[in-house]
């Protein structure tokens, strides 16, 4: 008989899955190269329980950072050439989740700004009491390119506030979670990224449907991706989702340059923690895979930010003078 299923994700946000049926999961496969025999031997790959003895860490770092168009500039050059250009406000914070006290508190927050452009003349853009610092970017700086220049200057940011607080709120006894793929964060020690929305298919069809066996609180074996930035990879349930073969479904990686019984010993970490974090549908049109520290540390983010309407004004008085 045919089940269906309302996912407690919010479509305003897109889906949490791409498409696809319920045993293939997401439509758009990854050319990339997996191996599957890294935990277990493909042909025994089942749902992984946490083991007994595994224990969170005493305390669980949460990093996430959020960035917004102000506004869309072009700079006339005195060749009659002319560039667009984005100017855009980010900011990058860390939750630090004490678990033996059931404490969680924002361990720091930054904010930067940048203007984005391929213009070889640009300068920093002060407007008002904030400056945009030039971000310049290669090639003909298209403008439909433009946003993805800021996620550079983001994760650096996201970086430097991680180390930040680790430095000053551990006893190296933590984890930290990324929110999204740890791409050039690899090197952050007991660090782990987190995929909230799956996009692509690792897996093939047989290995996939053992994603969507999976119960609240286990994961799949340890495989390992062979993408630009590489790395061990498992998925994992959280509870509270709607029962549909994806809902609570994320993906959990960590850095190659770690053994597989590291990476191995992390899974097994994550399939502790991660599920103590899963967000309720009555608080977050996202969850459960918005993990609870991660919205509210998102909502504080994005005040930071400043109002959206002043700085495009400000934006617009500073450039007038350049006229």
């Amino acid at each position: 008989m045919t089940r269906m299923f309302v996912d407690a994700w919010d479509p305003a946000y897109g889906a949490s899955f791409e498409g696809g049926d319920a045993s293939d999961g997401p439509a758009s496969p990854s050319s990339a190269q997996v191996d599957t025999d890294v935990e277990v031997p493909a042909a025994q790959w089942a749902p992984i329980d946490v083991a007994a003895g595994v224990r969170c860490p005493d305390v669980v770092f949460l990093v996430d950072g959020v960035r917004r168009n102000d506004a869309g500039l072009w700079t006339a050059e005195e060749d009659g050439q002319s560039y667009a250009g984005l100017a855009a406000s980010y900011a990058a914070g860390v939750v630090r989740c004490d678990l033996r006290r059931g404490v969680a508190e924002l361990a720091g927050a930054r904010v930067g700004r940048g203007l984005f452009t391929a213009s070889p003349s640009a300068g920093d853009v002060q407007a008002g009491s904030v400056r945009y610092e030039v971000h310049r970017v290669s090639g003909t700086g298209e403008a439909s390119k433009l946003p993805a220049a800021v996620q550079a200057p983001l994760t650096a940011l996201e970086i430097d506030i991680s180390g930040e607080a680790r430095n000053h709120g551990s006893d190296g006894a933590d984890l930290l979670v990324v929110d999204g793929p740890l791409r050039n964060r690899r090197q952050l020690p007991r660090t782990i990224g987190y995929v909230k929305t799956q996009q692509k298919q690792y897996l093939p069809a047989q290995l996939a449907r053992v994603v969507t066996a999976l119960r609240p609180g286990q994961r799949t074996p340890v495989f390992a991706l062979g993408t630009v930035w590489g790395g061990w990879s498992w998925y994992l349930r959280l509870p509270g989702g709607s029962g549909a073969p994806w809902s609570g479904i994320v993906r959990v990686e960590c850095s190659p340059d770690l053994t597989p019984e590291e990476a191995i010993e992390l899974a097994e970490v994550s399939g502790a923690t991660l599920p103590r974090f899963a967000s309720s549908a009555y608080k977050d049109p996202r969850a459960p895979q918005n993990l609870v520290p991660i919205a509210g540390l998102e909502r504080r983010l994005r005040g930071l930010l400043g109002d959206a309407r002043v700085l495009h004004r400000a934006l617009t008085l500073a450039t007038a003078h350049t006229r």
